[in-house]
């Protein structure tokens, strides 16, 4: 069921697509709670300490997405998914900054208990380690890659995400059960020999 702010922002995500003056100013202004959620959510895997904040995050968002122009979305779930795209990107920048600026020091690192299975242990992992697991998994399966950005980084429901990649429900959780499991084992360390 659409929702009024939804159907809205479909609408402005098509005037401003058609460079509409004023349509991505109003898109923001109806869809920036949306974008500080989601950047509340990637920024809460954070470790302590870290110094970028769910505002400059979702800022930065909107100032990538305002250079863009008029992106082609078809609606709020879909313009919710680009902009948690967009956010992974500025974690990455951002990760990627603060280990060069410490010469491979600590870099910033992200729990994998929503990627993890439930019940088994799910350290920190580094953000740069699950982009680049990401980026092997969309190698071998573009859509179950774009499903866990889509759950992991945009917070979508898995009926969301199926709506976004165009898949069954059912499609989408074997996908998520699937690629879960793959980014564990990607992730994880290896085990140690002398047990």
């Amino acid at each position: 069921m659409a929702t009024a702010a939804g159907t809205e922002i479909t609408a402005l995500l098509s005037a401003w697509k058609d460079g509409e003056p004023g349509a991505f100013d109003r898109l923001v202004e109806l869809a920036y709670p949306e974008l500080r959620r989601i950047a509340h959510q990637q920024l809460g895997r954070r470790r302590p300490g870290e110094s970028l904040e769910s505002a400059a995050l979702a800022n930065e968002a909107y100032l990538k997405l305002a250079r863009a122009g008029g992106i082609d979305c078809e609606n709020r779930v879909h313009f919710l998914a680009l902009c948690a795209q967009v956010m992974r990107r500025i974690l990455v920048d951002h990760a990627r900054q603060r280990a060069s600026a410490k010469r491979g020091g600590e870099a910033v690192r992200v729990p994998l208990s929503q990627v993890a299975d439930p019940g088994r242990d799910a350290d920190g992992v580094e953000v740069l380690d699950l982009d680049a697991a990401l980026d092997a998994l969309a190698r071998l399966d573009p859509r179950k890659s774009r499903l866990v950005e889509l759950r992991y980084f945009a917070g979508l429901t898995l009926e969301e995400a199926a709506r976004v990649l165009q898949i069954s429900v059912e499609t989408a959780k074997r996908d998520w059960r699937m690629a879960k499991a793959w980014l564990f084992a990607q992730l994880s360390p290896p085990p140690d020999p002398a047990r």
